[in-house]
């Protein structure tokens, strides 16, 4: 498990620490403050690789660069197979790369990475490896398994080398077989719906072209109708495609196990960027708890660590009954210092909110209320008149009808405006 990261003069801010906790890792912050950045840094801790650096098509998660002149640093230390290994590494800037200590680092365990726009990458004990020459990490097998958002559908190849045969191919094989793979995946799926009255249940093979020789996965709607996976909504592709990869990467880290007689990874962690993209907000709701069960049990002997960022108040509203001392939730913000406003990430306390609402007003958005722009700045107006009561009668009255175009018939600003304006006799 990944358990302490510190940057200096790297990323958005000068410097940054982070204690992690073993389970359940939630970061919040506005858009531009790092939030996948960091998740691009543990992925490279955990692995010794960029994303992009192993699969160029990437158009994120590229190397990490200093932050402004001097010594930049990553250090880290995490829970290995079979130790605590702590790690700092210094950027090199005439080798524009990362170096530190010779030696093979400890095994992390199974690494797995859902990024934002599609794209996942598979950190796997028993088929990626290091080893060293000099400072420079260099790799014996594959680097890692990293897929561009195209190549979770199509396949991933290197050179002549078929890495992975991709959704369409696997998931019309496992369907066709009927095996344990299939199982899971059908599991995994039913776990990621919203509630049991809509299922994300597989449908029949279906053909799409009479010059297309694929068989097409399904997925089976509400109304009854099968929809061919690449024609199915964003959010239904993109919690079929978390399903499919986390079954193949299981699946082959059991496979590999098995052929080099070793036994299965004691630890996966899991990083995923904007946890509730294209999600409607009864699957926000219900993600991070399905997730954590369902990696719990592909691998129920595994120990399972969690770090995912988000901009929804809803998934943090979904994680009060389940939040624990094994959890943590960090923020990033900005923060004025002596000329330039800088970064800075917080480990906050947990607080139980209640609702989405309140959320969004919680330290994690910042917001002043849940309301429109427009009504905040009327509701700023309407507290003018409120402690004025000298304010123009006229004009309360036509704030009170702009009110009316911004708020809502129940909201609970009425009963003071009304108490007030019948009082000062703007209203009737």
């Amino acid at each position: 498990m990944l358990e302490y990261l510190h940057l200096k003069n790297v990323g958005p801010a000068p410097e940054l620490t982070m204690e992690l906790a073993p389970r359940l890792n939630v970061i919040t912050g506005d858009n531009g403050l790092g939030k996948s950045f960091l998740l691009d840094i543990a992925w490279w801790a955990l692995t010794r690789r960029w994303p992009s650096e192993v699969n160029p098509r990437l158009t994120s998660s590229m190397k990490a660069l200093p932050y402004g002149r001097g010594t930049a640093i990553i250090e880290f230390r995490f829970t290995g197979k079979k130790k605590r290994d702590r790690y700092t590494s210094t950027f090199d800037r005439m080798a524009q790369a990362w170096t530190g200590r010779a030696g093979r680092p400890s095994n992390p365990g199974l690494v797995l990475y859902a990024q934002a726009d599609g794209g996942f990458a598979v950190w796997d004990p028993a088929r990626n490896y290091w080893r060293k020459e000099g400072n420079v990490d260099v790799q014996e097998r594959q680097p890692a398994y990293v897929f561009a958002p195209r190549d979770v559908w199509d396949g991933l190849r290197h050179e002549q080398m078929v890495l992975c045969a991709g959704l369409i191919f696997d998931w019309a094989l496992w369907q066709r077989e009927g095996g344990e793979a299939f199982e899971q995946l059908c599991a995994v799926l039913e776990a990621m719906t919203p509630d049991a009255n809509t299922p994300l249940i597989p449908g029949d093979l279906l053909k799409i072209a009479p010059d297309d020789a694929r068989h097409i996965p399904s997925l089976r709607m509400p109304y009854g109708q099968d929809v061919p996976i690449l024609h199915a909504s964003a959010a239904m592709q993109r919690i079929a495609a978390l399903g499919y990869l986390l079954v193949w990467s299981w699946q082959e880290h059991l496979r590999a196990c098995k052929t080099l007689d070793t036994e299965p990874a004691g630890q996966v962690v899991f990083l995923v960027d904007e946890i509730e993209a294209h999600l409607h907000p009864r699957w926000q709701r219900r993600i991070v708890p399905a997730l954590l069960g369902v990696v719990g049990k592909l691998a129920p002997q595994a120990a399972v660590q969690i770090m995912t960022t988000t901009h929804s108040p809803l998934v943090l509203a979904s994680l009060e009954p389940l939040f624990s001392e094994a959890d943590a939730w960090f923020d990033l913000d900005m923060v004025p210092r002596d000329a330039v406003p800088e970064v800075e990430l917080t480990r906050r306390p947990w607080v139980r909110r209640g609702d989405a609402s309140a959320w969004l007003t919680s330290e994690a958005f910042d917001l002043p209320s849940a309301r429109s722009v427009e009504a905040e700045q009327l509701l700023d107006k309407a507290a003018q008149v409120l402690a004025d009561e000298s304010f123009d009668h006229k004009q309360a009255k036509k704030l009170d009808a702009e009110l009316r175009q911004v708020l809502g018939d129940t909201d609970p600003f009425w009963m003071r405006w009304r108490f007030v304006g019948e009082k000062q006799g703007w209203l009737p």
